[in-house]
């Protein structure tokens, strides 16, 4: 095997001729979007996008500036700059591989405390548009559904509207300065798994400002824009594997991204100050995200918690070998058809029905190794942003809940923190310590689980579920992971 090419602007001639790369002269790009939260789904997704532009010729002008705004990315940081912000892109088919390196992005932002850098690329007119991924749980959402502004993050950023701490922070800074300049507002397009992201990502935004200054937050919310979007595309972490499995290939990449054989992307198009032509390469524009959303966030992203937390609890350690398991995939099966899809409308050349069929095919892929661990992190902001909701549409209709029911009760054995062989589940939430302590207690007291108001709100006080949970969370403690599942999926 030769030795792999350090990736670089330098030596991407050097490459082996099967990985695809840019074709167009990245020296002559300008920035016009801001990307905070630069992920592995970033650049395998809404970035692919952009450079697939560049390919052919177009959105010269639309080059990205990563950026982020906690210490920890500085790692990101020095790996990106280190290969002049290039990416290898690892397509992991069932049928095959395939690679490509992308270039849309030329640079990542300085991290410093108060975000000072981030604040002045953001107040440069050239950038039309602010993006975000920050994670479903990053957006400062109360029990309520509303803008936490008691949130200390957020009450620092009141306190520092020069220095904030926060993206939010930061974007309301940077439209300060662009009002106080006579420029208009950029757009803010969130790209995380909310329902109604655009116009989460308004709330906070515009909330945010009008606690310091009411009539900029008038101005962004009459001027600025925040289109609603859907997103999708599976991105495992990369570890040692996926760093090995970039230098089999052929290239040295300090932050290869795998992912799965599929992208889609639907978003508002009501942007304020331009946008690339994205459809041209797939994605799509739409009035009406919502059902693509509700489709998407609650037969995947909701189906990801049904398989995760009983994949832990029975050592299974990736979604695929979960779909591979009778018993989890059963439980995955029975909770879509009964509990999740009577709640989910049909888009445009698609059925919940079809959806649900693709989904399964996608998640047993076995070339993609998502770990069960990576999706049942963060379950305190996941299960009220993607489980709770279909459950209260199922009690408000009438349709079965006992599934979704399992379901809790499988978050709250897990968080109790021991698999069924005994083996230790490490800390794997921003709030583990606490979760664990009540879900120690749910052990003998079930309903301690559901007394937390901030995720469950009055459910505590429905019957049909309390009680359903109760049972479940009851016969996983006497009977085990595996007779749980069985008796729910053999029930008539």
């Amino acid at each position: 095997m030769n030795r792999p090419v350090p990736l670089s602007t330098a030596t991407l001639a050097d490459l082996p001729q099967d990985i695809l790369r840019p074709g167009y002269d990245r020296a002559r790009l300008t920035p016009g979007i801001v990307h905070i939260g630069l992920g592995n789904f970033h650049r395998a997704h809404q970035a692919w996008y952009t450079h697939r532009l560049m390919q052919q010729g177009l959105a010269q002008d639309w080059a990205i500036l990563g950026a982020g705004v906690r210490p920890y990315d500085a790692g990101m940081r020095d790996r990106l700059l280190a290969q002049d912000c290039l990416t290898t892109l690892i397509d992991l088919s069932p049928k095959g591989r395939s690679a490509e390196v992308t270039g849309a992005m030329i640079d990542y932002l300085p991290i410093a405390e108060g975000n000072a850098p981030l604040i002045a690329a953001m107040a440069d007119p050239a950038i039309r548009i602010v993006a975000l991924t920050v994670t479903e749980g990053g957006y400062f959402i109360d029990a309520s559904g509303g803008f936490d502004a008691t949130h200390p993050d957020i009450a620092h950023d009141v306190a520092h509207p020069g220095s904030p701490r926060t993206a939010f922070g930061a974007m309301v800074a940077a439209l300060r300065l662009r009002r106080a300049a006579g420029q208009g507002p950029f757009t803010g397009l969130s790209c995380d798994n909310l329902r109604g992201n655009g116009a989460i990502l308004r709330q906070v935004v515009t909330g945010l400002a009008r606690l310091t200054d009411p009539d900029l937050a008038d101005w962004i919310d009459a001027n600025g824009a925040f289109p609603n979007s859907m997103v999708d595309c599976i991105v495992p972490a990369t570890g040692p594997a996926e760093l090995a499995l970039a230098r089999e290939i052929g290239i040295a990449d300090a932050a290869p991204v795998t992912h799965e054989n599929f992208r889609q992307w639907v978003i508002e198009d009501a942007f304020c100050a331009g946008r690339p032509d994205w459809d041209r390469v797939g994605a799509t524009f739409t009035p009406d995200v919502h059902d693509y959303e509700m489709m998407k966030i609650r037969i995947l992203n909701a189906g990801h918690q049904v398989l995760a937390n009983a994949g832990e609890l029975l050592s299974v350690p990736t979604i695929a070998d979960c779909m591979a398991h009778p018993a989890i995939a059963a439980l995955f099966r029975k909770v879509q058809s009964r509990e999740i899809l009577p709640h989910v409308h049909a888009v445009p050349g698609m059925t919940p029905t079809a959806y649900l069929d693709l989904i399964e095919t996608r998640f047993a892929n076995p070339a993609i190794r998502d770990t069960t661990r990576r999706v049942a992190f963060d379950g305190s902001s996941r299960h009220p942003g993607f489980v709770l909701p279909i459950l209260r549409d199922g009690l408000a209709a009438g349709t079965p809940v006992d599934g979704l029911a399992l379901v809790e009760a499988l978050w709250a054995r897990m968080c109790a923190g021991t698999r069924e062989d005994g083996s230790l589940i490490e800390a794997n939430d921003p709030d583990w310590s606490r979760l664990a302590e009540i879900a120690s207690a749910a052990r003998a007291r079930p309903m301690a689980w559901l007394e937390q108001g901030a995720i469950y709100g009055d459910l505590a006080a429905v019957p049909r579920f309390a009680d359903a949970f109760d049972h479940w969370l009851g016969m996983l403690w006497r009977a085990g992971t595996a007779a749980t599942l069985a008796a729910y999926t053999q029930a008539d």
